[in-house]
Formats: structure tokens, sequence, C-alpha cells
């Protein structure tokens, strides 16, 4: 049984097909940790908004109790099976999680007085309904401490639905981060934001239902909610490893990895429980070096050695093992052996692609060559459910040498679609190459089958017997796909070829992201949205000044380029005064500059404004 379920699960494998073995679907230990310490979940599966909307609904995944359908590579059922488990569980005496209430877990350390809350979840309504659960079952406690295990939203989006930011400056709350947290966590997504949230939504599989021929999950979590998105600054920094503080009388020892998972984390063991925290360093699946939505590439190699640190400080000393995603371990076999193989594939996944990148080999080829080693590659959580090997190596390549391969042909390549019409015409026409993709997808080639038919959208978008062979590569392709966002992004594919472009989700932004984005960031995003089309060589400088904040920016247009500088001397174009709220309206949000009162030019910052060109929220895909 355990060879026909790998086998089918090879037959549609996203890069180099895997070996018929793998690891033992007759192997429960995931689905006893995972259940371990259940203690309830919520009546109510449905989550709401203020104004009724739900963000969160624990039902919406019941059909992964029945037998995985062929429309699933078996393996990622089995992960999604595991996910799904939500409530309240006791990881060891004095600390719960709720896992299933978001994409991340919040974890619950019962201190002398209050509640220390190690990641608050993505949105304040399902923060609050963790929160609300714990003390439910567990006795009502105030909230007296959040730690951000690092500068993801999904660990600190719920904060307001847990304390309040009274409560923190009043120095009742105590808000623990990694250094460089809050410049990261507004940061990341702020240039290239609406080119990732475009991404995203292929890579969660956003907008659409989930269900066996839909998403089933996003490979560390099931979904992302769609709640209210949140965020407290820190007022305590850790920025070394063998920082120790003692929070609400439970001593915490922290190890300060930057340059990991995320820019700014960091692990937390608890010496007196014995406990360890991996924050997301380690997880129940192979982790992306490069996310697909788009990121700066991780640091494979650091990855690495600080799980060997984790294992150095810890593996010896620590009894239970918890995660910001999935479940706990127990035992300190089960630990030490968990973190010595996921370290292992890392650093394999590292120096095997440096290896082979060195012997000449090119991204695409260390991809489809790369495997791990049995020993590792059969341990569950080295799975690529959320990052792949094959996606994984191309990452590494990319880190060193960057996107060029050293083949001059590629120095100035042509555009995909005229690329693509060339070729079409070469084989001799659109009926020629649709019979050949045709014939290979007839032959179970899928790979294949998909190039030739991509070209064929490309070269002509209108070709809707093209869309819909690509779109059938890509429905089969999603079958068979062990990645849980692979899945994500053929379906999602799939659903733009047949139904267009869906309307991007309408998100309101956080207030509170929002406030906590310094000036000179905002200008820096003003900066790549300067349309030379509209500028026309036009110039104009215009000073800034916000009261509310002290700042005074001075802002010039000149070469078709806008550069900005604090504190400016001399006089510009025109002065423009008032609280930042009101440059942001009408800078970002549509608001009507030319009301704004001026001293000089009293239309320059109107004028400046309107060469900007606001970034499209929907752009195509597959489907140029």
């Amino acid at each position: 049984m355990r060879k026909l379920l790998w086998a089918a699960a090879a037959a549609f494998a996203i890069a180099a097909p895997a070996r018929a073995a793998g690891p033992d679907f007759a192997d429960r230990q995931d689905f006893d940790f995972a259940s371990r310490g259940f203690v309830a979940t919520r009546d109510d599966p449905k989550i709401r908004a203020a104004d009724g909307r739900v963000v969160w609904d624990l039902s919406a995944w019941g059909f992964l109790e029945a037998p995985a359908p062929k429309t699933v590579n078996p393996s990622l059922w089995r992960q999604s099976q595991l996910l799904a488990k939500n409530g309240l569980f006791k990881v060891t005496d004095g600390v719960w999680q709720v896992r299933g209430f978001d994409l991340a877990n919040a974890t619950f350390i019962a201190g002398k007085t209050g509640w220390i809350v190690i990641d608050p979840l993505t949105s304040a309504e399902t923060a609050k309904a963790a929160l609300d659960l714990a003390n439910a079952k567990l006795g009502a406690r105030p909230v007296v401490a959040l730690i951000y295990t690092h500068s993801h939203i999904d660990h600190f989006g719920g904060a307001k639905g847990m304390v309040a930011q009274a409560d923190v400056d009043a120095g009742k709350v105590a808000v623990i981060a990694p250094k460089g947290f809050l410049e990261h966590a507004i940061s990341e997504n702020i240039i290239a934001g609406p080119a990732m949230s475009r991404r995203a939504a292929y890579q969660f599989g956003i907008g659409m239902p989930a269900g066996p021929e839909g998403p089933l999950n996003s490979g560390i979590g099931m979904a992302v909610s769609t709640g209210t998105q949140t965020l407290i600054p820190p007022t305590v920094e850790i920025d070394h490893t063998g920082q120790e503080m003692t929070v609400d009388g439970v001593r915490l020892q922290f190890q300060y990895t930057p340059d990991t998972e995320a820019p700014a984390e960091m692990n937390i063991y608890l010496p007196d429980l014995k406990l360890l925290d991996m924050a997301e360093n380690a997880n129940a699946t192979m982790h992306n070096i490069l996310t697909p939505r788009g990121a700066l590439v991780r640091d494979a190699k650091a990855w690495a050695d600080d799980l060997t640190e984790s294992i150095r400080l810890y593996a010896d000393k620590t009894d239970v093992m918890m995660t910001s995603h999935a479940w706990p371990r127990f035992g300190r076999a089960a630990i030490g052996d968990f973190l010595e193989k996921h370290r292992d594939a890392y650093k394999y996944l590292h120096d095997q692609t440096v290896r082979l990148m060195n012997e000449g080999l090119q991204p695409a080829e260390i991809a489809n060559r790369l495997r791990l080693p049995e020993v590792l590659d059969d341990e569950w959580y080295n799975r690529g459910y959320y990052g792949t090997l094959s996606f994984n190596s191309r990452a590494v390549y990319q880190r060193y040498m960057g996107w060029y391969d050293a083949n001059p042909v590629h120095l100035a390549p042509l555009e995909p679609a005229d690329e693509a019409a060339r070729y079409v015409a070469l084989a001799g026409g659109p009926a020629k190459v649709l019979a050949a993709a045709q014939a290979a997808y007839d032959k179970g080639d899928d790979r294949w089958a998909g190039e030739l038919a991509n070209k064929l959208v490309y070269a002509d978008a209108k070709d809707t017997a093209a869309r819909e062979l690509l779109a059938k590569v890509y429905d089969r392709q999603a079958a068979g796909a062990e990645s849980a966002i692979g899945r994500n992004m053929y379906l999602t594919g799939a659903q733009e070829l047949r139904q267009g472009v869906a309307p991007p989700r309408v998100q309101t932004a956080s207030l509170d992201l929002i406030r906590s984005t310094s000036t000179s960031e905002l200008l820096d995003l003003l900066s790549v949205r300067l349309d030379p089309a509209k500028a026309k060589d036009g110039q104009v400088s215009v000073d800034l000044v916000f009261p509310d904040r002290s700042e005074r920016y001075r802002v010039t247009v000149k070469h078709d380029v806008l550069t900005w500088e604090a504190d400016p001397k001399g006089t510009a174009d025109g002065t423009f005064t008032m609280p930042r709220a009101q440059f942001l309206l009408v800078a970002l949000a549509g608001g009507d500059a030319s009301k704004v009162k001026g001293e000089g030019d009293a239309g320059a910052l109107a004028r400046l404004l309107s060469w900007m060109t606001p970034p499209t929220p929907g752009f195509p895909i597959v489907t140029r």
C-alpha cells in the first residue's frame, strides 16, 4: 500500500519525479502529537468581524474527514488532516496552544498573574477568539505580555484582539520582539507590495473555496484569516543569543536568529519547563528559501547554522518542543532526531546546490536533479508541502548568482509573448502546436504539454482551445502536487485561464501598519509610482511639513526621478503644511490635492501627485 500511494503521488511531481518509497503512511506519530492534550474548540465554528463578516470558518475543512480523493496527492491530504485539527491544546504544564484558528498558532503561558502570549495570530478577530477560548476553558486571566517571534504579520497582526495599546503605553503589558522587528514588519512589502499581493493570491489560492477540487491548505497552516490586521510596537528588544528575562514569574531564554526564516526572528527556551519554542525556524514541512509570492531570498546556510546552534544549546535538555505552526513534538529522542534531520535537509539543500552550481549546472538542471538522501526524504517534516527542494534550489542559486545563468543568449531575452509567437510560427502554426500539446497531455507528459500550451496562450491570449488545454494541465498537476502552495498556484492559474482575472479582494490597509511606517518609507513608495509618461520631463519641488510629527521633507522631481531629503535648506516651489494623515489621504488614497493650501506655488503638490500611476491590483499572470 505504501508504494502504491507514493507511486500515485510521484506521477504528478512538480519537478523531478519522486522515488516510489517515501515516508510511511502507517506511521501515526504525527497524529498522536497533533491530537495530544486536546481540551476543547469553539462551539460556533464561524469567527466574525464586528460587521458580521466571517473571517474564519472552522467547518470549512470538514471534507478532510473522508479518504483522499483522486484529485489530491495523498501525502498532501494527510498533511491537511493534521493541520485542520483545531482548538485549545495543552502542550505541557502551564502552557497551551490554540491551533487551527488562523495560519499560525497562538501560545498561552500561565504566569503568576496573567497570560504571556506568543504570536497573537494574523487578525484581531481570530486572536480574540483564541483568547476567549483559553479564558473560558482555563480561567480568565489578563494578558500581561505579548511575544512576537518574528516579523511576519501572521505572528503579530492580531495583537489588538488581545491587548489594548493604552495598557501597553501604561506599562501594564510588555511587548517583546527580536531586534529589527518593527523595521522589517513594516518595510518588507512596502515597495513591491502590489506585485507581492497579486502573486500571494496564487500562492494561497485566495478567492477559491477549499475542497477536494480546490485549495486544501497553505502548507504550514490552513489559510490566512481575513480579519482586521493590527500592530502594537515592541517595548522590549531581544538582540543576542543567551539574553534572559523573567516575565510574570516565567523564566525565558532567547536565541537570536536573524536572517533565517525572517529577517528578524528568535527562538525561546523555558528552562523551568524544559520547553523549546522554535518559532518558524523548524516546521512540519520544508519551508521556503524564497516564497513564491516574492520576497528577498533567505539564507539557507544561516538557517541551517542557527539550527545547529539550537541543537547545541537545547536538544539535550528539551522534553517538549513547539513551533509557530503545526503541532508540538514530545520526548528528547524524537525532538533531537527532528532537529538534526530538519537541519540536515536545509544544509544539504544549500551545500549540494552550491556544489552543482560550481560544477557549471544551471538552475533548472539543479532543480531537476537534486534529491534529498533517503534518510532525510523519509521524514514527513522534510516533505515539500510549503517550500520544495526544486524551488528552493533555484533560490539558493539566485542568492549567490542572481537571475543570470551565464548563457549570453539570456543577456537580452525577448519578451515572453514575442518569443512565444515566434516559436509557434516556427513550429508550423497554432494548430500543430495545439496538437502536440494535446498528444503530450494524453500521454501524461504534463510539463511538456503545459510548456507548449503556455506558448500558445502567450502568443494569442484569445486562443480558447489552448487556454482550456493549459487549464486541464494545471488541474492535473494540482491533483498530483504534494506542495500545498503548488496546488494553489496550479488551481489559480486554471481559474484565470477559464474565467479571466478575478476581481481583487478589497482589503482595508491596516491603520496600525500605516501609522508605524516612517515618512521616508512612504516617500520611497511614491518614488516608484512616478510615471515618466505623465511627468514629461516636468520639474517641481515641494516641501511637506507635518507639525504632528515635527517633520519637514523636500520632494523633488527632476529628470523623471523623484528624490527626497529631510530637513532641507533653501526654498521649494511650494510649501504645504498639514497633518501627515492628510498627506496620506491625498497621496495614496485618492484625496483631492488641489484643496491642500500651500505657500508659494499653490498647485505644486497637485501637479506632482498627478504624475503618479497607482499600481494595478489585478494584473494577469498566465493570460498576458
